[in-house]
C-alpha cells in the first residue's frame, strides 16, 4: 500500500539528513481495507510502515487468507477456474477514499508467477484487474477486484482414475462379446462391478463438492 499525507512532511536537512523512518501502523492514519471473499485467515504480524520526508507512506503486509470461490467442475480434471479477490473499504465513501493499482496486470502477473508454487495441483494462468465503484445505500465505495485464473494439472487424475476406469470398461466389453461361458461372464462382471465401486469411492473422495453441476467423469 502507498498513500500520501501532506501533514507528515519535513526537511531532511533539518534532521541530520534523515529522509525516511519506520513507524508502527497505529502511529498515523492508514487505509482500512478488507478482502470481501475472505472467510478465514491469519493477520500479519508485520504492522509497520515506512514514512518518507515528502509525506509518502509505504506498507508491505503479507496476508495468508482463505477465500470463497464458486467452482465449475463439469470438465474435471481438465477444468479452469476463475476466482475473485476484491479489496474494498466501506468506512470511507469514494468521495473521500479511492483505491488505484500502481502496476499493470502484466507486471503483477509476472510477479505472481514468481511467487506461486509451481509444483502444486494448480497452474496460475492469468490475472486481470477491475477498478469500480460499489453502490451501497446510495453511497459509492471504491473496490479493486483481481480476477485470478487457475488451470488444474490433470496428470495425477488421469493416471489414478481415468486410465483404470477405461481399462475396466474395455475388459468388460471384451468379456461380454468374447467366447467365454455364461458362468465365467457373470463372475467377471461381478469383479468389474466391485472394481468400479472401488473407483467410484476413490473418485468421490477426490472430486470437489462445491459445484452446482457434477463432473462428467462422475456421471458416466
Amino acid at each position: 500500500q502507498e498513500w500520501q499525507n501532506p501533514f507528515a512532511t519535513w526537511d531532511p536537512r533539518d534532521f541530520c539528513n534523515i529522509s525516511e523512518i519506520v513507524l508502527p501502523m497505529d502511529t498515523y492514519w492508514s487505509p482500512p481495507v478488507f478482502i470481501l471473499e475472505r472467510v478465514n485467515g491469519q493477520n500479519p504480524e508485520l504492522n509497520y510502515m515506512v514514512l518518507m520526508h515528502n509525506g509518502s507512506f509505504n506498507s508491505t503486509r503479507p496476508f495468508q487468507v482463505t477465500l470463497t470461490c464458486s467452482l465449475i467442475i463439469l470438465k474435471f480434471p481438465f477444468d479452469t477456474q476463475m476466482c475473485n479477490l476484491s479489496i474494498a473499504s466501506f468506512l470511507y465513501p469514494v468521495t473521500d477514499f479511492v483505491m488505484k493499482t500502481r502496476r499493470t496486470p502484466a507486471e503483477m502477473m509476472k510477479d505472481s508467477q514468481s511467487f506461486f508454487l509451481t509444483d502444486g495441483e494448480w497452474k496460475f494462468t492469468n490475472l486481470s484487474i477491475i477498478e469500480y465503484t460499489e453502490i451501497i445505500d446510495d453511497k459509492g465505495f471504491s473496490v479493486v477486484t483481481y480476477k485470478i485464473s487457475m488451470e488444474r494439472r490433470p496428470t495425477l487424475y488421469i493416471l489414478n482414475l481415468i486410465l483404470p476406469t477405461c481399462a475396466l470398461y474395455l475388459l468388460d466389453m471384451a468379456v461380454l462379446f468374447g467366447p467365454s461361458s455364461l458362468e465365467e461372464k457373470i463372475n467377471f462382471q461381478i469383479a468389474i462391478i466391485l472394481g468400479s465401486s472401488m473407483l467410484a469411492v476413490i473418485l468421490n473422495n477426490s472430486l470437489p463438492t462445491s459445484s452446482n453441476k457434477p463432473p462428467i467423469i462422475g456421471t458416466h
